[in-house]
C-alpha cells in the first residue's frame, strides 16, 4: 500500500500538467498568442463560451479557429511557424495547467481503480439490476463481478449490454449521467475499487480535498 503523505507530496510538488496544442491538419497557421500569455478554456455552464483563440489555420481558402481547451499558460510556442505551411499534428504550442482539486482527485482515481471505459461513442445508462443496487445501498457499497451486466450502450437506436470482465470490485464513482449526454469512446464510464483499497482511497480522497486549497 502506498504511503498517503508522498502521494499528496507528489502532487503538491508538481501541480501541473502541460497540454500540447496540435494542428488538426496541414494549412497555414497564424498564431494569435505570445509565450507566457495567460488562457481560458471553455465557459459558462454547458462550456458554450470559446476560450481564448490561439492560432487560425487556413487550407484552400478555408480558415478555421483553434481555441484554447484548457486554463492555463502559454508554453514552448513556436513562433517561428507563424504565417508558415504546417503539416497535420504539428505542435505549435503547449498549455501549462494548474491542476483543480477535482483533476488531481480523478488523477489519483485513474491510478488506483479500474476505469471502465467507453467501447464506442455512444449514450450510456446502468443496467437495471445495478441501477437498483445504487439506489437502495448508494454508490461505494455494490459490488460487481466478472460476468455482470453492468451498462447498457445505446447508439443508432440500437441497446447493447456491456458485460464486466474486470477484477470483483465496487463501484467507487460514476464518470457520466446515464442516457443524457454522449460519451465518446474511450472516455472513463466508471470507477471500480478493489474492496481491499476502499478504505485507502477513501482517506486519500479526503485528505486531498481538506489540503488541496493549501497548494
Amino acid at each position: 500500500m502506498e504511503n498517503i503523505d508522498k502521494i499528496i507530496a507528489e502532487y503538491k510538488q508538481n501541480p501541473f500538467q502541460i497540454y500540447p496544442v496540435l494542428t488538426p491538419h496541414t494549412g497555414i497557421v497564424s498564431i494569435k498568442v505570445k509565450k507566457g500569455e495567460r488562457v481560458k478554456g471553455p465557459q459558462g455552464k454547458w462550456q458554450e463560451k470559446k476560450g481564448t483563440l490561439l492560432y487560425v489555420i487556413c487550407r484552400q481558402g478555408n480558415i478555421k479557429p483553434i481555441y484554447a481547451p484548457i486554463d492555463g499558460e502559454v508554453t514552448d510556442i513556436l513562433e517561428e511557424l507563424n504565417g508558415k505551411f504546417v503539416e497535420a499534428k504539428t505542435q505549435l504550442m503547449s498549455i501549462k495547467h494548474k491542476l483543480t482539486k477535482e483533476e488531481v482527485i480523478n488523477k489519483i482515481l485513474e491510478r488506483f481503480l479500474y476505469i471502465f471505459r467507453a467501447p464506442e461513442t455512444a449514450k450510456y445508462y446502468l443496467a437495471s439490476d445495478l441501477n437498483q443496487k445504487i439506489e437502495q445501498k448508494g454508490m461505494q457499497t455494490v459490488v460487481v463481478m466478472p460476468g455482470d451486466e453492468i451498462l447498457i450502450m445505446s447508439r443508432m437506436k440500437r441497446d447493447v449490454p456491456l458485460i464486466y470482465e474486470g477484477q470483483p470490485g465496487i463501484i467507487y464513482t460514476l464518470y457520466f449521467k446515464p442516457n443524457t449526454t454522449v460519451v465518446s469512446q474511450g472516455e472513463p464510464l466508471l470507477g471500480i475499487c478493489p474492496p481491499e483499497q476502499l478504505t485507502f482511497i477513501s482517506k486519500l480522497v479526503k485528505r486531498i480535498n481538506l489540503e488541496w486549497e493549501e497548494v
